[in-house]
């Protein structure tokens, strides 16, 4: 079925997560967490579940939903990790592909360390707001701490095609958590997991930036 349809389907079914029928996003990070896994094809603007698929899929939402309700229900403390959803510009990201794709970074951002779910972000290289048709790719996200995130939106430091940390050669700070982090590390090349970020985005990204 298409995106659309897929998005429908969802918010009839499990109207308790908050699928917009107007909005693609969710449904479009959802496909692509579970082609990540191999359990949907696509054939062109089609996307079918296998056989494991379907499987897999039966109950997957109901039970995270149920999960997520009571994790909310059940944790005053902030700094627990529980369900996930970002509030920036209202950004929805769906809860598993948000697992996914920190994952992929062994839940770690490459730049600070910071290994707290709580505490990490998952970062659009290009950006959420230019480029919608790449907000559910997770080869054009990073894992990075809620700092960083916002380090990297407000164009302060970037990567190369080569995992090179690029900073912005206007950026100054008297925090010496941004020193040790960015300022001290310029040049320095981070440990991404190959092949986790396109550079044909990370160029594209570059581009735009004029102290590149």
């Amino acid at each position: 079925m298409p995106i659309d349809e897929i998005s429908r389907q969802q918010l009839n079914t499990h109207p308790e997560i908050g699928w917009n029928t107007e909005n693609p996003d969710m449904a479009l990070q959802r496909v692509n967490w579970l082609r990540s896994l191999g359990r949907v094809q696509e054939d062109g603007d089609q996307y079918r579940l296998t056989e494991d698929g379907r499987q897999f899929t039966d109950n997957a939402v109901e039970t995270w939903a149920e999960t997520a309700a009571s994790t909310a229900s059940s944790t005053a403390d902030p700094m627990t990790a529980g369900t996930y959803k970002s509030t920036v510009n209202a950004r929805a990201i769906d809860p598993e592909f948000r697992a996914t794709a920190l994952a992929r970074f062994d839940h770690t951002c490459p730049i600070s360390d910071v290994d707290h779910p709580g505490l990490l972000d998952v970062a659009h290289v290009l950006s959420w707001s230019d480029y919608p048709e790449h907000r559910a790719d997770l080869s054009n996200v990073l894992a990075l701490s809620k700092t960083h995130h916002a380090a990297f939106d407000q164009e302060l430091f970037t990567i190369d095609r080569g995992n090179r940390l690029r900073v912005n050669p206007n950026f100054d700070t008297e925090s010496d958590l941004l020193r040790q982090t960015i300022l001290d590390q310029a040049g320095e090349r981070l440990p991404l997991p190959d092949g986790c970020v396109d550079t044909d985005y990370v160029a594209k990204h570059n581009a735009a930036l004029a102290w590149v």
